[in-house]
């Protein structure tokens, strides 16, 4: 029997079934409505994402606060100051700090469309473990490639055209970065900035903590040229605290010298995108719209166990491989049958709950966190695929076992119960992140849409929807449990029932 014949015959054999078919349409029922479902059940509190989360100018969730010296620049122009020291005060202890400096505090030079919180801008800095840094739109960060201790750093305008460039003498200058900001208004805020993010690590019982922290930046006298609006420096926190931490006891916010000299800046805060998490609230993910997704693979673990444990609760296992005297094209074609019926409903089920997620969110008011197109695909695909790896490992654990009670039972265990435990807020990050790396429950990682940014310190734990391997490398390790699951099926079918 040739192998599309024998697919033919599983096929045939699983659509008769009318509760296996059945319970494959629920998968994908079940995870396209569960995870819309639960959001429905959820309303916004005033603001939408939260009373301290700021939207960015692509509506994604952003921080913006630090300590602003600023005038208004009515056209082109440019501002250049050096920074002559940054240091740090990060609370150590409830009455104790530490002159220690974050290693993504930031001092430089900003100009932002408006002194509202997430409007558009562009900084050069210095920050204190990365360098000089150009960065805009709270995603995008340049570094300048260089190690300068103390740089004069100058912005320019041009148009809607911003560029930083860095110098080590305050003669020769190497551009950093640029970027156009379309629409920028003629007038907008610039000048010198500081601020640093709070420290945080995750204490054993994996529950984030946070050490308020804070920056201190000494520049240089300021030289401005161009539409410079007359008038003195006014300096004040932009955009209070933020959800990035707070300053240490007994410090706060402030500057001391002139422009004509020098100025020491003291601020804490960021200007950098939300990595997700705790931060968010109520604020809705992709990973939140498809999480019906383990409801559906129980129930496609189920159909796929029944489906291989079937043959032999009826005795028909001899017969079809007298039919077909080749088990490893019977296990073949059993496979292909389960996995696309898998593949069918996750990724179908996966397409409808992100519709319809987006949907629900939308008429709550609930902030939902942005993600690129291919990420949506991605996260849909590769549902299907997960759903499709789950169901083949299910039936090859069926054919090695012989029983379907455990079966089920040992893929239940070996899968969903490792990423239930990972994302536990008991299991220490360390336990959590190894069983997201060796178990099959790695294959969850493919679901994640939450970006890392590496210009923001975050601790990225499972419990925030982050996986300690990239989605596609996750796939691959629950896929290879499936091919070795594949392979002990094919040989003990051979040894035991041919």
């Amino acid at each position: 029997m040739t192998f599309v014949r024998q697919l033919r015959a599983e096929w045939t054999k699983f659509r008769s079934v009318r509760a296996w078919v059945l319970a494959v349409v629920g998968a994908a029922v079940v995870t396209a409505a569960l995870g819309p479902l639960n959001l429905s059940t959820q309303r916004a509190p005033s603001g939408g994402a939260g009373p301290a989360l700021v939207r960015g100018p692509a509506g994604q969730a952003v921080n913006d606060s630090f300590y602003f010296v600023h005038r208004q620049l009515a056209g082109d122009g440019t501002i250049t100051a050096r920074i002559t020291d940054l240091t740090g005060i990060t609370a150590t202890g409830p009455d104790r700090v530490s002159s220690e400096v974050q290693g993504w505090a930031k001092a430089g030079i900003i100009i932002k469309q408006s002194l509202s919180p997430g409007s558009p801008y562009a900084a050069i800095m210095l920050t204190g473990a990365h360098g000089v840094r150009f960065q805009d739109g709270y995603t995008h960060d340049t570094a300048a490639g260089s190690a300068i201790a103390a740089p004069w750093l100058r912005l320019t305008r041009r148009a809607d055209v911003i560029s930083g460039e860095e110098s080590a003498d305050g003669v020769h200058w190497q551009v950093v970065g640029s970027v156009r900001l379309s629409g920028l208004d003629a007038n907008v805020a610039a000048g010198l900035f500081v601020t640093s993010p709070s420290t945080v690590h995750v204490a054993v019982i994996d529950v984030p903590e946070t050490n308020p922290a804070a920056a201190v930046a000494t520049f240089g006298s300021v030289a401005v040229t161009g539409s410079w609006t007359p008038g003195s420096w006014s300096g004040g926190q932009f955009g209070g605290v933020g959800t990035s931490g707070s300053y240490p006891r007994g410090v706060s916010g402030g500057f001391t010298g002139t422009a004509e000299t020098s100025l020491t800046l003291t601020g804490a805060g960021d200007i950098a995108p939300v990595v997700g998490g705790s931060v968010l609230g109520t604020g809705a993910t992709v990973e939140g719209f498809i999480g019906g997704t383990f409801v559906g693979l129980v129930a496609l673990v189920v159909v796929a166990v029944s489906f291989m444990t079937a043959e032999y609760r009826r005795g028909l296992i001899s017969v079809t491989l007298a039919a077909c005297p080749r088990p490893g094209r019977v296990l073949a074609a059993k496979a292909a049958v389960v996995a696309g019926s898998g593949f069918a409903a996750g990724s179908l089920g996966a397409a409808v709950a992100i519709i319809a997620g987006r949907h629900v969110a939308g008429a709550h008011h609930i902030y939902t966190v942005p993600v690129s197109t291919p990420t949506v695909l991605r996260v849909e695909v590769g549902t299907g695929v997960l759903s499709a790896a789950m169901a083949v490992l299910a039936l090859a654990v069926g054919a090695v076992l012989r029983s379907g009670a455990s079966a089920i039972t040992l893929v239940m265990v070996a899968t969903v119960l490792p990423y239930l435990l990972a994302v536990s807020p008991g299991l220490p990050t360390v336990a959590a992140q190894w069983l997201l790396r060796v178990t099959p429950a790695a294959g969850f990682a493919i679901r994640q849409s939450l970006p890392r940014f590496a210009q923001v310190d975050s601790t990225y734990i499972p419990p925030d929807g982050y996986f300690p391997l990239a989605p596609w490398a996750g796939l691959a390790v629950l896929c290879g449990y499936c091919v070795v699951a594949l392979a002990a099926a094919a040989f003990l079918l051979r040894r035991r029932d041919v």
